[in-house]
């Protein structure tokens, strides 16, 4: 896939360093049109047993912090938090609100979370997270590595963000309306020169007590997938699909139980 504008470069992954979400985005062509087919995974989740629990680990109580992704909210993830429920654990809403602000504001917001419900329950949380929404994830975690046991990441970048051009037209379009309303204090936003504390946790070296699971598709037509690599191929698991239809694939459930029960 050649870069937009340009040759593309490849970056490296670095499996002790948080996502590089401050990069600016290279625009790729990625085929778009088969995010289409997202439906397709909805219909095979709901056929299959582990939909219902069946033929995976069940967990025993323990708190689980689902992340929605870029322009969405907790809505949507609404069936992952159900099936976790059924599944044995205490699934939560991220309460961080539509996923298109400062992503300062957001880490604050999912960190407040996080607490409240580690204080509540009495156990670290384990934290799900969605493409952009797996970047906060990994943002907190990295903040407040005491509360959180570990973070699964739905097609997120780990380093570098190599989009979709679409894509990249409404976050730059995002960027560009929070930088008019000047919310981050640093009035750098979205840069690599920011001050603030989620990016300063972006830029540390991820907190090897937290359990990490990258599940990615190379059929992804919004993010290139080789960025959504963890850098550990112990922790890194392919399955088919699309991007958005990530939120309610079968194969992609089945791993995430697996891995919440170890």
């Amino acid at each position: 896939m050649a870069q937009f504008g340009g040759v593309r470069r490849r970056s490296r992954i670095d499996g002790g360093s948080v996502v590089a979400l401050l990069e600016e985005p290279q625009l790729i062509y990625l085929p778009l049109w088969r995010e289409m087919f997202t439906w397709l995974e909805y219909v095979r989740l709901k056929a299959s047993p582990v939909y219902y629990g069946f033929g995976v680990p069940h967990g025993k109580g323990a708190p689980v912090v689902v992340v929605p992704g870029f322009l969405a909210s907790d809505l949507y993830l609404l069936e992952m938090r159900l099936w976790l429920r059924r599944i044995g654990y205490r699934a939560e809403r991220s309460r961080i609100g539509f996923n298109a602000e400062c992503p300062e504001i957001l880490a604050k917001r999912l960190l407040r979370t996080v607490t409240r419900t580690y204080e509540k329950r009495g156990r670290k949380v384990c934290l799900i997270g969605h493409s952009l929404g797996g970047v906060i994830a990994r943002g907190v975690a990295a903040m407040a590595p005491d509360k959180v046991a570990s973070v699964i990441t739905l097609a997120s970048p780990f380093h570098g963000v190599r989009i979709n051009p679409f894509v990249g037209q409404a976050l730059a379009f995002v960027r560009g309306r929070i930088s008019q309303r000047q919310v981050c204090p640093q009035d750098d936003c979205f840069s690599v020169t920011c001050k603030c504390a989620f990016p300063t946790a972006l830029r540390a070296k991820f907190p090897s007590r937290v359990r990490q699971t990258a599940i990615y598709c190379k059929r992804d037509g919004v993010v290139d997938w080789e960025t959504c690599l963890s850098g550990n191929p112990r922790a890194d698991f392919e399955v088919e699909g699309t991007h958005i239809g990530l939120a309610w694939n079968a194969a992609a459930y089945r791993i995430i139980a697996e891995r919440l029960a170890k």
